[in-house]
């Protein structure tokens, strides 16, 4: 017998008992979405490599190292996308989105990243991306957060996060800054791991969110780019910090919170956690106006963030407060020949009658109690049973499955209004 073929490491299957936790955050997102007045946006998965090398560069490891990138017939260079804010801004100004216009974008879908799997980090991982456009004033910075926010109010896990900002300043305010920081490491090379070594002259910054526990009493001493920024980009940061504040938002200046991508500018902030262990981070975002210029576009405003939905799902797993949706309302049990096409006929009457109700018919026939033990597996919290005698007479017989309640026969029509009423009675 030939050996079963197996998934891809670090691209893994949900299976059926696992997707009703997704839906439910799913749903949650979708309705807060629509709340903040956001369009979702579909995008192609695979793009051409060139986009991610212009906005997300070259020389990084994402590029040089992460990226399913592979030649398709015609000789172009194409790459499974690795995340979705190049994607979205090459849409908007393939089809003339930006052009004076306002825009609060989302999108939701699977990235590609070949790096090492471990818990909270997959190859194939499925992420929310939330993208707007065209405002310039710090009350957007504000509304993603505010946002956020009531998400995971929404969702159950508001006290389960931390919210952190810092700002990065401009292109000016960084580079003045950087050269300061690397005046430091340098006077501190010792202290530094290979790594942080190499990053001192290519990405100086990202030394500074290095998880390495030797590195963080040089760290913590390092200047901080807080003292570098000029009046606008102080304001922008407490036109934030204010709005958050009049609204109760706690939130924590972190100094250390950087970006590795040289667009990004100003507002940068995080929403962490302790209780995924070292993926700690569960949604990440910031200002990135410079990245529309330099994938083609003319100068403009920009913001955003995204959130793996595995760590999501995974803090959410900490709860037992959720209750999700049942998968089966109702279980069709049919004994007999004409009551298994009477069976039919009578679940499809109920489909159209009550179209939110979730029927579940036992197609595979069986004594009557098997199909009862598949209807209590099921997790129904009835049964309508159909014998020959019973479809004779255009009848059902329904039976809680869930209680003491007994077993009752009615016609067809009843038995429509029972259900009903049933489903009336849950809301």
């Amino acid at each position: 017998m030939a050996n079963t073929i197996q998934a891809i490491r670090g691209m893994h299957d949900v299976l059926p008992e696992q997707t009703p936790l997704w839906q439910y955050a799913e749903t949650i997102i979708r309705d807060v979405m629509a709340a903040y007045g956001y369009s979702e946006i579909r995008l192609p998965i695979v793009e051409k490599t060139e986009l991610f090398k212009r906005s997300i560069g070259e020389v990084t490891d994402i590029v040089e190292k992460e990226m399913y990138t592979f030649d398709d017939r015609n000789g172009d260079s194409l790459t499974l996308r690795p995340e979705g804010t190049a994607g979205c801004l090459r849409a908007c100004l393939e089809h003339s989105l930006l052009n004076g216009q306002v825009h609060r974008l989302w999108y939701y879908g699977p990235m590609y990243r070949h790096e090492r799997p471990q818990k909270g980090r997959y190859r194939q991982f499925i992420q929310l991306g939330v993208e707007t456009y065209g405002m310039a004033g710090s009350d957007i910075d504000a509304e993603l957060i505010l946002l956020m926010d009531r998400l995971w109010k929404r969702l159950g896990i508001r006290d389960k996060v931390r919210l952190q900002l810092n700002s990065l300043g401009t292109i000016e305010e960084r580079k003045a800054y950087r050269e300061e920081l690397v005046v430091y490491f340098q006077q501190h090379l010792d202290a530094l791991d290979e790594d942080s070594q190499r990053r001192l002259h290519t990405n100086p910054l990202r030394i500074l969110d290095t998880k390495n526990p030797a590195m963080q009493d040089v760290v913590a001493k390092a200047p901080e780019l807080m003292a570098f920024l000029g009046d606008g980009s102080r304001q922008h940061f407490q036109g934030i910090t204010s709005v958050l504040e009049g609204l109760g938002v706690p939130y924590e200046i972190n100094p250390r919170l950087v970006r590795g991508l040289d667009y990004y500018g100003k507002t940068v902030f995080e929403w962490v956690t302790d209780e995924l262990g070292s993926q700690g981070t569960v949604c990440a975002g910031g200002r990135y106006d410079s990245l529309i210029e330099q994938l083609g576009g003319k100068a403009n405003y920009a913001v955003g963030f995204a959130m793996g939905m595995e760590r999501l799902l995974a803090l959410m797993e900490t709860l037992d407060t959720i209750v999700l949706a049942k998968p089966v309302d109702v279980y069709m049990v049919r004994v007999g020949t004409q009551a298994e096409r009477a069976g039919l006929q009578f679940a499809e009457a109920l489909r159209t009658a009550v179209p939110a109700l979730k029927i579940q018919v036992n197609i595979d026939s069986g004594s009557f109690k098997s199909q009862f033990k598949k209807a209590d597996k099921s997790g129904a919290d009835y049964a309508i049973i159909i014998g020959d005698d019973e479809a004779g007479r255009g009848e059902v017989s329904i039976k809680s499955l869930r209680d003491e309640q007994g077993q009752q026969t009615l016609p067809n029509s009843l038995a429509i209004a029972f259900f009903q009423n049933y489903l009336a009675s849950r809301k």
